[in-house]
């Protein structure tokens, strides 16, 4: 009976250590992706603001023609 028990809690365990493993690798995931939109939201407000710096700059030109 002990034999038993042993494995079965040994396999247990070994199911928690993969399932926390693939959880682990999950919010990596998840992390990565939300770094990665990150970077596209900021690159995103960069373009933006490049091309308002540009009308001004153009408004400014035609104003003073």
């Amino acid at each position: 009976m002990t034999d038993n028990s042993q494995k079965m809690a040994y396999h247990a365990g070994e199911a928690k250590g993969q399932a926390q493993e693939k959880a682990s690798n999950l919010m990596d995931k998840v992390d990565d992706a939300a770094q990665s939109a990150k970077e596209s939201v900021q690159e995103a407000g960069q373009q933006m603001k490049a091309k308002a710096q540009g009308a001004v700059d153009a408004v400014k030109d035609a104003a003073n023609k």
